[in-house]
């Protein structure tokens, strides 16, 4: 049996350590090298908490869809039923929790952001996998990466997708055609709604506007290809905006800085 595989057996257990560390290098990813990886429908017994350093991984949950770009970290609540796909080389860390200690964690998915402290706590607790259980300094060690993981800022990138029928079939036309510049008149005539209920059904369903919606919807592809190594010129003309400058400006706007500064490999500062 495989270091890998053994570790899927451990995660999948309650007994044991109660926080299970990994850390995968890019070298040895060779899983992860190249194309989109994708893993179907499956779910942890664990709390899963996760970082990627390179790369860009895609989350799909009942409640919507979630990007993971470099130096954000994601989180899944034990039991959460998600699928994933992960684009380019990937390499990153993280940990598995039992449900007995997440108590204060989100109740949903969600990406964070990370600090320093919190790469070295994991880097720290990912010798400790093969333990049966810990002793008190990694116990401590523990409960300073758990209130680190609590306090950190949450990122703006869940997708959530309605459930009304008519409403998710131009979410799913949006997400398959992002470059479609349609007015929302257009999108509810398509749909057969007026276009007064397509804008009050769509903020109820999702919180968002249809504009906001389809604007993160956006930005989630434009993620994806930019983590696979296309240009920024390119993004944007797939995505429908006008200009590079245009893309460039919506992409500040979200993340606070470029494209390129955003996905820059060095960890975020404490």
């Amino acid at each position: 049996m495989t270091s890998k595989q053994q570790l899927y057996e451990l995660i999948e257990r309650l007994e044991g350590p109660a926080l299970i560390g990994y850390w995968i290098e890019h070298e040895a990813a060779s899983e992860y090298r190249k194309g989109t990886q994708t893993y179907g429908w499956h779910q942890h017994l664990r709390g899963q908490f996760f970082c990627i350093e390179s790369g860009l991984v895609h989350v799909h949950t009942k409640h919507g869809s979630w990007l993971l770009p470099p130096h954000r970290a994601g989180w899944i609540p034990p039991g959460e039923p998600h699928t994933v796909s992960v684009s380019g080389a990937m390499s990153g860390w993280g940990v598995f929790i039992t449900p007995a200690i997440e108590h204060g964690l989100p109740d949903h998915p969600c990406v964070i952001g990370v600090s320093e402290l919190t790469r070295a706590l994991v880097r720290r607790a990912s010798s400790w996998t093969w333990q049966a259980s810990l002793n008190e300094e990694q116990e401590r060690v523990m409960t300073v990466l758990l209130d680190e993981m609590r306090r950190a800022p949450r990122e703006p990138l869940h997708l959530p997708m309605p459930l009304d029928r008519r409403l998710l079939r131009i979410a799913q036309a949006v997400l398959e055609q992002p470059q479609d510049n349609r007015s929302l008149e257009d999108w509810a005539a398509w749909a057969g709604l007026s276009a007064r209920s397509l804008s009050r059904l769509f903020r109820v369903e999702t919180a968002l506007s249809f504009a906001q919606w389809r604007q993160q919807a956006r930005l989630s592809r434009g993620l994806e290809q930019l983590a696979e190594g296309t240009s920024v010129a390119t993004v944007a003309d797939a995505l429908g905006y006008d200009s590079v400058s245009a893309f460039v400006a919506m992409f500040r706007r979200n993340f606070g800085q470029p494209p390129a500064r955003y996905f820059a490999h060095k960890p975020l500062s404490a």
